[in-house]
């Protein structure tokens, strides 16, 4: 009697363990990598539609095709899954902090200027996980909204260093752009 009893004890737990909810998932932006940027995360579910995430992007690069891209980055997202929590479609609400010191977008085509300042960023995120195992996704998402930025402009060859704007304090813009966007592989746990 007391070995079927462990029998059935046995093959509930495995059943317990085989029906277990994945409630963490840890994620690297598999389109980011290959060019030597850093972006990683981690989402954890609060119930069966809603989700938290923490997320940073480092880039590294004090040149990268002749255009400064060094950016510190980082962000928190509350998300709401239409099905369930880390399946399938969903929207989400983020804000994020950054430093850079950049090229910025409307500056391309003056090669002898970058900015380097500070911002933050208030927008939202579509996105999609495609289910690849149990415990693996891919997380396509893209995401915007406003990004307020306080920034100095310097000329890129000029020494010692000289700022190409008469601003007496920051300089500020404010932009609706996109600001996150890619392909994470997702481990649950």
């Amino acid at each position: 009697m007391k070995k079927i009893l462990a029998v059935f004890i046995l093959m509930l737990s495995l059943g317990g363990v085989r029906a277990q909810e994945y409630k963490n998932q840890i994620k690297g932006n598999m389109l980011f990598a290959p060019l030597g940027i850093l972006n990683v995360g981690y989402e954890h579910a609060f119930n069966r539609h809603w989700t938290g995430q923490a997320d940073v992007l480092i880039s590294p690069w004090k040149s990268f095709a002749g255009k400064n891209l060094q950016i510190y980055m980082g962000h928190v997202e509350a998300r709401y899954y239409f099905t369930k929590a880390m399946e399938k479609w969903y929207v989400g609400a983020n804000l994020g902090l950054g430093v850079y010191n950049m090229q910025k977008w409307n500056y391309w085509s003056l090669n002898d200027r970058y900015q380097k300042g500070f911002n933050y960023m208030i927008g939202g995120t579509v996105g999609y996980q495609l289910k690849l195992s149990d415990r693996w996704n891919i997380d396509f998402y893209v995401g915007g909204g406003v990004s307020q930025s306080f920034y100095h402009g310097w000329y890129k060859d000029k020494y010692p260093r000289q700022r190409y704007d008469s601003a007496q304090a920051w300089n500020k813009s404010g932009e609706f752009i996109p600001f996150r966007g890619g392909a994470m592989i997702s481990y649950k746990f």
